[in-house]
Formats: C-alpha cells, structure tokens, sequence
C-alpha cells in the first residue's frame, strides 16, 4: 500500500520511549494514542520485537491502512477504534497496563491529502472536516454557515491565533449572504479575499489558522487532551514512560503544565492549608525542554517542522490537583 505521511520526530521518540532496560520486563506493553497511517507503531515493532502495540483511531478509513501496514506483526498488534479519550478512561479489561503510551497529536497527511473532508485549503472538497466520518459533531460547514459573525470571529483567534479574525469572520460572514459556503475551496478563497494583500503573499496560506482553528473545534480536540492525559499518565506501570507530540502553542501548553505539575512535590492551591495532593513527586521529567525537528527531518519531512516531544516517567499516580491551572480543564 502507498504509505502518505512519515511520522514526524522518529528516532528521538524511539530513543527517549525505548522499553530496554529497568523496570520493563521482557514483554511490554505500548498504546499509540493516535495511531493513523501507523507509521510510529511500525518503528517500535521493528525495533523492539518483544513490545506490544495497541492503537486508537477515531477515523475507521484510516485505520483500515494501518491494520493492512501492520498485519506483519500478528497478534503483536492490537486494535481500537475510537477516541483515544473514552479508551482511557474505560480501559479494556484484556490488556495489561502499559509500560509505554504515546500521543501525537498531529493530524496524518492522509487526512489533507487523501481522506476528501476539506480539512486542506488547496483542494475543492466537501467542508467536513470531521475525524470520524461517521460523528455526530457539526462539521465546518455547519459551523461556518450557522455561527454568529462574533462567535466565529472569537473561534478563529482563540484556537487558530489568527490577528485578523475579525476581518476574516466578516468576510466568511458577508459571502454566506449570497449563499452557502460547502467547499474548502470556496472558503479559503473568501479568507483570502478578506485581507490585506500584504497578509496573502506570507509565509503561510492566509487560511491556515482559520482552518486549523475549525478543525481544532469540530473534533473538540483540546477540550479532550488533558483527561485523557491524566487518565493515561494513571494507567501506566510505575516507571513508565508517557511521550506527546504537540505542533501548536495551544497543544504544548496543556501538556507542558500538566507535566510541570507532575514534577511539583505539592500541586495543592494556595487556600488550601493542608496539602491534600499527597505531597510527592509524581514523574520525573524526561525532558526538562521539549524535543524538536533536526533541520535534516525539516528539510526531507516538512510538517515536522513545528513539532515538539515532551516525555515523563511515572513515580507514582496523580490526583485531580494535578489537574489544576491546565487549560482546557
């Protein structure tokens, strides 16, 4: 099969979530929280030939390629099709705890590329851009067609960190008056329409943030991460390893202070008088400063180019206190 998307900060992820060595045992366990094309779940397969795999997929399309990629593995490999959210927090029953979780958070290039959702701004396809095809979640074009001009203009900079939202929101707002907008065509040409032509001729298409901003709210994907983070983190063996791989601010930021609190030996707040939180450590920081992209993985994979891997080992299990000052939470 033609694989379409390389997976981004590859060798540091084999390196820093190797299990060799003291605690793991000879057969251990790893979740890819999102497994896609499955191009990390080959990697450590073919790399550590006594681990287990299981991977989550909310997307059935994709994950139909990665069990053809995989099926070399045998029953080293495991499914699930899902959001990695409700896996953690209903765990099956029939699998050991994991010695070693990770999550890129990401989107694969299948999905810009080949899945036909509208998710890229440089093809004319319907404006979906839902994950799993078959969610009840309102797509882009029902949010872009439906939202208030304010509403869709606070959206565009809170998860997209666009400056011209509102020039942006106007312009989408004032096209949809002469009828729907159904295509990602369609919008990406009104965003570009709608600012200065000093803002077209950037560095990035002026339709980037609008877009990511849409996707980010269609699969709610930041509203999830920091349960499922805290879910997982308490699922993992003592001294476990948990590795994200984050591509914008706003991902990095929910898991940087998540993993910051998990370093803190009291994370309680400050009215509280009696430390409640247990009072310990909860992870060592692996990376005291996220993992980036070597200009050669820029240079040859070009997404990669935002990407940043931070990891913790567990010490023992976190409470809801660690939970605290997490945005998102």
């Amino acid at each position: 099969m033609e694989v379409v998307h390389t997976p981004v900060l590859l060798e540091p992820c084999l390196e820093l979530l190797s299990p060799v060595g003291e605690p793991f045992e000879k057969t251990a366990w790893m979740v890819d929280s999102t497994l896609g094309e499955g191009g990390h779940s080959n990697a450590f397969l073919s790399k550590f030939p006594s681990l287990n795999v299981i991977g989550i997929d909310a997307d059935s399309v994709i994950q139909s390629r990665a069990k053809e990629r995989l099926s070399p593995f045998g029953d080293r490999m495991h499914f699930y099709n899902g959001w990695f959210n409700d896996f953690y927090a209903h765990y099956p029953e029939e699998y050991p705890k994991p010695d070693l979780i990770l999550f890129d958070l990401g989107i694969s290039v299948f999905h810009y590329e080949k899945s036909g959702r509208g998710f890229s701004f440089r093809y004319d396809e319907p404006l979906d851009m839902r994950l799993d095809p078959n969610s009840e979640n309102e797509s882009a074009a029902e949010i872009v067609n439906g939202m208030r001009e304010e509403e869709l203009a606070n959206l565009i900079y809170l998860y997209g960190e666009e400056k011209l939202s509102r020039r942006i929101a106007h312009g989408i707002v004032a096209a949809r008056a002469n009828g729907k907008i159904e295509s990602s065509k369609a919008l990406a040409d009104i965003i570009f329409d709608s600012v200065p032509g000093s803002y077209r001729y950037g560095p990035i298409h002026p339709a980037t943030r609008t877009f990511q901003a849409l996707r980010i709210r269609v699969n709610s994907e930041l509203k999830h991460i920091p349960e499922a983070l805290h879910k997982a983190f308490n699922l993992l063996n003592v001294g476990g390893k948990l590795g994200v791989i984050t591509f914008h601010s706003l991902e990095d930021r929910i898991v940087k202070n998540y993993f910051k609190n998990l370093g803190k030996q009291c994370v309680c707040p400050p009215e509280v008088a009696v430390c409640r939180c247990g009072g310990k450590q909860c992870a060592e920081l692996i990376t005291r400063k996220p993992v980036g992209p070597s200009e050669e993985e820029v240079r040859v994979n070009s997404p990669s180019r935002s990407a940043k891997l931070r990891v913790v080992r567990k010490i023992q299990n976190a409470s809801e206190y660690h939970l605290y000052g997490v945005e998102g939470y």
